[in-house]
């Protein structure tokens, strides 16, 4: 029998426990599945499971989407049907709506993505423009930070692939490196500076 003590929170499953406070609109709810912390936290879940989503906004449009974990003001927050994601950071993945298995770690990180998967990002603004793409790897200060369509590329290292739009396939290890490839594909600089000049070229290898 469920039990709830604060008709103000609505929550799922077995046992819920639940305060809201309208002033300060805060809101806390644990049940056997999911916990929210957050004023409209986890809002509008119909039977969506095991997600955790803690500070303001935070996945508050996910309906069905299941082991989703969002920590930091509207991270996650437009995610509905989304599964399997990891967001960490103000804004991070904010508009994110079927998108899965998306790991975002930092400010604005993956913050435009919408139905890209699969994708992995730690550092401020990395990937923040990324839309639709897959399979991207972005570690380090706004690398891959222009992206918006191209996969399979894997930036590491401040400022990595950070003007790449729709290239794909490039590899970028260093600081700045392939910095200024917009389109250019499967292209691969180990090394800071590494192809910095390099915009539309494809199939260079500077090490």
């Amino acid at each position: 029998e469920n039990i709830r003590t604060n008709t103000n929170a609505t929550f799922l499953q077995n046992i819920n426990v639940g305060v809201a406070i309208t002033a300060g609109k805060l809101g806390i709810g644990f049940t056997d599945t999911n916990i929210k912390v957050g004023s409209t936290a986890l809002d509008s879940l119909t039977n969506g499971a095991n997600n955790t989503a803690v500070g303001y906004r935070v996945l508050t449009a996910n309906t069905t989407g299941d082991q989703n974990t969002a920590v930091g003001s509207d991270a996650l927050l437009a995610n509905t049907t989304g599964e399997d994601n990891t967001a960490v950071g103000y804004l991070s993945m904010s508009t994110n709506s079927t998108g899965q298995r998306n790991t975002a770690m930092g400010r604005d990180a993956l913050r435009l993505n919408t139905t890209g998967s699969f994708n992995s990002t730690v550092g401020h603004n990395s990937l923040e423009n990324n839309t639709t793409a897959s399979n991207n790897t972005a570690l380090g200060y706004e690398t891959l930070k222009a992206n918006t369509t191209g996969s399979n590329n894997v930036a590491v290292g401040a400022n990595a692939l950070d003007a790449n739009t729709t290239a794909s396939y490039n590899t970028a290890v260093g600081d700045k490196a392939l910095g200024a490839n917009t389109t250019g594909d499967r292209n691969v600089a180990v090394g800071a500076n590494a192809l910095l000049n390099n915009t539309t070229a494809s199939s260079n290898t500077a090490l």
